[in-house]
């Protein structure tokens, strides 16, 4: 390991998650590099379940780089061949709860 990468390794926190998602600062812990990992993370899931075929919804919240941070995980999530649909509609993204009981009504 490079002193780069252990200096990084000491640096980065836990990512931590919550009952309807990731908590933390953004440019702090939320970062779009650790974006990236999150979803590569599920992607990596998702293909050791066999559940590659079956699409997975991506909401966001309104807050700040709320929908690029979603951007990023479709693409990783696409670039791993697996279907994707980004949230658009605006009643869903104003209460975040509403994207998970959605999707639970959608894809049993």
């Amino acid at each position: 390991m490079s002193y780069g990468n252990e200096r990084r390794a000491e640096e980065m926190r836990a990512i931590r998650f919550g009952t309807d998602g990731w908590r933390d600062i953004v440019a702090d812990g939320f970062t779009m590099e650790n974006v990236r990992i999150v979803a590569q993370a599920i992607a990596s899931y998702t293909k050791e379940k066999g559940r590659q075929d079956e699409p997975i919804l991506v909401g966001h919240d309104t807050r700040f780089l709320g929908r690029r941070f979603a951007e990023e995980i479709v693409s990783v999530l696409t670039g791993n061949g697996i279907r994707t649909y980004l949230v658009n509609d605006r009643r869903l993204l104003q209460r975040l709860p509403l994207v998970s009981s959605t999707s639970l009504r959608v894809v049993p």
